[in-house]
């Protein structure tokens, strides 16, 4: 008891000290002051000691790993699952189509018409191939109100043959044309007359040409060819025509400009009494030079160059010199959908006899040949595609020609010539000036079905000729292809052409009167055909042509045959 009250007395006695010691010191006062930092107080931070996750453990008993044994009591267990094996989805794939190298088509129609072609291509080993095409177009004419013959008829012979080598291919090529046609167009009024004289109204066409071409690779000689073609009628008419071509690379301080060569040989011979001379003789030398440089940036393409040629008149022995811009350009816009472009070019047009010929066959062989001078041709124009499968093309131009070749009907002079009696054209030259605006329209759905729709409009400035004849106002074009299915398809074109003028003149020399202007009407034609595929080898066709049933007149006084058929079928072979 005693140790207990000694323990209790002595810890009163220590707590009695420590309150009196801390009342004293809540009642001393703390004096305060300024204290001066000399030094700024720069911390350091000592290396943490990071306590680590796995604390590692000195016991020999957790250390040791103990081996765990797992027994697996399997037994059956019945099962009437069976899983279906998978299956690749089936894509319909259609059958490669199978292509001939050779076809022969035949076919007849109304006016007695004959339609054959033969094309035939033969490949000789990888890298030699020969060829051959033979066609005839014919009909035994009838056109209602016709005095004359009014039957025709276009046969072509072509043979090629063309080879491929490691850096250079070359072809050449010969063919063969007869063509047969009829002045049979003699206005009512000279009708009588015409036929009391007997006229024969036959004009027939001789062509034979031989060329060849050919094209490098990686060298500055780009490509060659060249062309000659003998041109004749059953009139004594007769020309020849020769032209070489090259494009060639020109390095000039590291920059290529490309460069077109031309040499265009014509020479030619009327063998008629006209003007009181035997023969109508023509014929020119020409050098054409168009150098190029293009440049490109970004959206930006452009061709800058000009073009130089040398003409030697071989009648009159006259020598010119003429200098044209050669100027084009192409801008991006947006991407693919709106393209612009324009240009400024200029060009010496070589015309000839066979020509005006295949532009129009009543020409008589009383012709006037000289080039025509285009100043310049300017043209501006938006193109782009409206979706996917849709393109356009926006365009207008402005041309300047001197000595443009414009068609007129020849004046009446009932001579002992078969056409002198209003129905045969001659060529007149004038200055003309063109303006003419364009839109294009091209829809490409997928490879069966092809639309294609274009309309221009012109406006002419005729300088010494009253108007600028034969030339139309207005065209207008639709072209379609639909293949309907596998066998079936069709298609269709339709043509619309303004109003022209021409001249009428009758000079017989008894009676002349004023020459006055002639309108002719615009017209409409339009053309289908509708097939089927027997097999990949064999289809049938059938064709109708002029379907309005108008009776145009495409040249003045020549009126054309109304609705025609036509059918017939195709067959593919290889051989």
């Amino acid at each position: 008891m005693r140790k207990q009250i000694k323990y209790i007395f002595t810890g009163i006695l220590l707590f009695s000290i420590t309150l009196g010691f801390s009342q004293r010191t809540q009642n001393d006062t703390i004096n305060t002051g300024v204290i001066d930092v000399v030094k700024p107080y720069t911390p350091s931070i000592s290396d943490a000691f990071k306590v680590k996750e796995v604390p590692s453990l000195n016991d020999e008993t957790t250390e040791t790993k103990k081996d765990i044994k797992y027994n697996i009591f399997s037994f059956p267990v019945a099962s009437t699952f069976t899983p279906a094996k998978g299956k690749a989805a089936v894509v319909e794939k259609r059958a490669p189509v199978k292509l001939f190298d050779n076809y022969a088509t035949l076919g007849v129609g109304t006016y007695t018409t004959i339609l054959g072609e033969v094309y035939l291509n033969h490949a000789i080993n990888r890298n030699e191939s020969v060829g051959g095409y033979v066609s005839h177009h014919s009909s035994a004419g009838g056109i209602e109100g016709i005095s004359f013959n009014d039957n025709f008829s276009n046969s072509k012979l072509n043979l090629n043959y063309s080879s491929r080598l490691k850096d250079l291919a070359w072809n050449v090529e010969g063919g063969f044309q007869h063509q047969i046609y009829n002045w049979y167009g003699v206005p009512e009024s000279q009708i009588a007359q015409a036929q009391a004289n007997n006229i024969e109204v036959d004009h027939a066409f001789f062509d034979a040409h031989f060329g060849g071409d050919i094209s490098f690779e990686d060298t500055y000689i780009n490509s060659g060819s060249f062309f000659f073609r003998r041109f004749g009628d059953n009139q004594g008419s007769g020309e020849n025509r020769f032209t070489v071509k090259a494009k060639v690379d020109v390095p000039i301080n590291d920059v290529e400009i490309s460069t077109d060569l031309k040499i265009d040989y014509l020479g030619g011979t009327f063998d008629r009494n006209y003007e009181d001379t035997n023969e109508l003789n023509y014929g020119n030398f020409q050098v054409g030079l168009s150098p190029t440089y293009q440049l490109k940036q970004d959206d930006l393409t452009l061709d800058l160059g000009v073009s130089l040629f040398y003409l030697n008149d071989k009648e009159s022995g006259d020598n010119n010199f003429y200098v044209y811009p050669n100027i084009t350009a192409t801008y991006r816009l947006v991407n693919d959908v709106l393209i612009a472009y324009g240009g400024l070019k200029g060009d010496l047009i070589q015309n000839s006899y066979h020509g005006f010929a295949n532009e129009n066959p009543f020409v008589s062989p009383t012709l006037f040949i000289q080039p025509t001078d285009q100043l310049y041709n300017a043209f501006v124009g938006l193109k782009g595609k409206l979706s996917s499968n849709m393109s356009y093309n926006i365009s207008g131009r402005y041309i300047a020609d001197r000595n443009k070749a414009l068609f007129r009907n020849n004046e009446i002079t009932l001579t002992n010539e078969d056409y002198t009696y209003g129905n045969s054209f001659g060529i007149v030259y004038d200055d003309i000036e063109t303006f003419g605006v364009a839109g294009e329209i091209n829809v490409d759905v997928n490879r069966n079905f092809k639309l294609g729709i274009k309309a221009e409009y012109f406006s002419y400035n005729s300088d010494n000729e009253t108007e600028a004849w034969n030339l139309p106002d207005i065209k207008g074009s639709l072209f379609l292809d639909y293949q309907i299915n596998e066998h079936w398809f069709a298609g269709t074109n339709l043509f619309y052409i303004g109003e022209r003028k021409d001249q009428f003149f009758l000079n017989d020399g008894m009676t002349i009167t004023t020459p006055f202007t002639v309108v002719l009407d615009s017209y409409f034609d339009a053309n289908a055909h509708l097939g089927y595929h027997i097999n990949n080898q064999l289809s049938v066709f059938a064709k109708a042509n002029n379907i309005a049933n108008e009776a145009y007149q495409k040249w003045q006084n020549f009126p054309v045959q109304s609705i025609q058929f036509l059918a017939g079928a195709t067959y593919k072979f290889d051989f």
